[in-house]
């Protein structure tokens, strides 16, 4: 147990970091049941510290649904960490070597994966394979929506509009694939955080260059090509399912075209410039999803629009970076709302949601290339932005809203 009062009287803090020692001065409670929540890890760029509102969130819901919350993760920066956030905070790095000591030792009704990003969604698959619950969304279903190959057969058997991709395993099939669903193509190597080692490519040269630099370095993943809609819109939709009813919690449009990193680009909330018939056909895709991956909790979706036509570019069966943004701009506690039907407590009718919008609010991606002289500032698939900002404005003659507007030109006529 960390000594928060540098020994001066008897800490009473639930605040521990393992050590190889016989000695265990973390004691399991027994009169409530628990439920761990597993955080974000480090913040670094391409992950933003935006999931840290959501584990707090998190964390405050369980407690009032009655449970004991314990947190598992390791920056000292984040509020999550704070030793009287949770019931009791264990300060590890959120790898299955650690979590598993801590499972064993607390014996948690379930394991929250949906609020700490990427990398809290990697350890579903062992804790599934270890027989150790879910809480919200089931691995099957998640990793249904992380597997491109099988998200994509679902977006065809839903009717669902798609980029043209392929999975590759060598460069030869790679180029071959390229060429199949026509340049520009988006490569990407599968299962990263923040658009890593993503890159738009023009050519079978530019092709095999990219695939063997991911080979090289992540040899176990699979290479992911996808047709680029170039010069598409981009939008993204935030949702809560709870078995029967979909809220939708907000529907953002980029400013950026399509091919910015949804964390490096600027986004209008609500709309601004996509038709009624685009918004009313991406929450019809929304919801057409959520059913299908039978969604507990949080989802997100990710859309390109392209002459007037809908195409979904993903799902993210988790909280994303957006997701508190709309919380705060429309005032409604949507991560409490979320938490509670993930614990199965309430279904979405039980809530008042009342958004209160005042106008638009924008996000602006916060950049630190002043400490980074030597990265290319030139802005595509791959995260650059270490955070955000929100602003509001009354309506689009706005000057601010003018200016991130006119820069989208510019992307467009390049």
């Amino acid at each position: 147990m960390v000594d928060t009062c540098a020994a001066e009287f008897e800490a009473k803090t639930p605040y521990f970091y393992s050590t190889f020692d016989s000695e265990n001065e973390s004691i399991p409670t027994t009169d409530k049941k628990k439920v761990i929540v597993l955080g974000s890890g480090p913040n670094r760029i391409g992950q933003g510290i935006e999931f840290d509102y959501c584990c707090v969130h998190g964390l405050l819901a369980i407690k009032e649904a009655g449970y004991e919350a314990i947190m598992v993760n390791c920056n000292p920066e984040t509020v999550s960490t704070d030793f009287d956030m949770a019931d009791k905070l264990y300060f590890e790095p959120v790898f299955w070597e650690h979590l598993e000591e801590i499972i064993e030792l607390e014996k948690p009704e379930g394991v929250i994966v949906q609020l700490g990003g990427q990398t809290a969604l990697k350890l579903a698959e062992t804790l599934h394979k270890k027989g150790i619950k879910i809480i919200g969304t089931s691995f099957a279903n998640m990793d249904l929506a992380e597997d491109r190959g099988a998200f994509s057969d679902l977006l065809k058997a839903l009717d669902i509009p798609y980029p043209d991709y392929g999975v590759a395993d060598d460069v030869d099939e790679a180029i071959r694939i390229a060429n199949k669903v026509g340049y520009p193509v988006l490569v990407r190597p599968s299962y990263v955080l923040g658009g890593q080692s993503m890159r738009i490519v023009i050519n079978d040269q530019e092709v095999e260059r990219h695939v063997l630099s991911i080979f090289k370095h992540m040899p176990e993943n699979k290479v992911l090509i996808d047709h680029f809609l170039d010069r598409a819109k981009e939008a993204e939709i935030d949702a809560i399912f709870d078995g029967e009813d979909i809220h939708i919690m907000g529907i953002m449009e980029h400013i950026e075209p399509a091919g910015i990193h949804s964390g490096d680009s600027s986004a209008v909330l609500p709309t601004y410039s996509l038709s009624v018939d685009a918004v009313a056909t991406m929450v019809e895709h929304a919801e057409k999803l959520a059913r299908a991956l039978d969604i507990r909790g949080l989802i997100n979706i990710q859309f390109a629009i392209k002459d007037n036509k809908v195409y979904v570019i993903e799902a993210n069966p988790r909280a994303s970076r957006t997701t508190p943004f709309i919380a705060k701009a429309y005032k409604v506690p949507y991560l409490k709302y979320a938490t509670l039907v993930m614990l199965g407590t309430h279904k979405l009718k039980d809530f008042d949601i009342k958004p209160q919008p005042s106008g638009y609010a924008i996000k602006v991606p916060v950049f630190s290339f002043e400490k980074f002289p030597n990265v290319d500032k030139q802005l595509g698939p791959e995260m650059k932005s270490t955070g955000e900002e929100i602003r509001y404005i009354k309506d689009l003659s706005d000057p601010f809203f003018r200016e991130l507007d006119r820069n989208r030109s510019m992307y467009l006529t390049r």
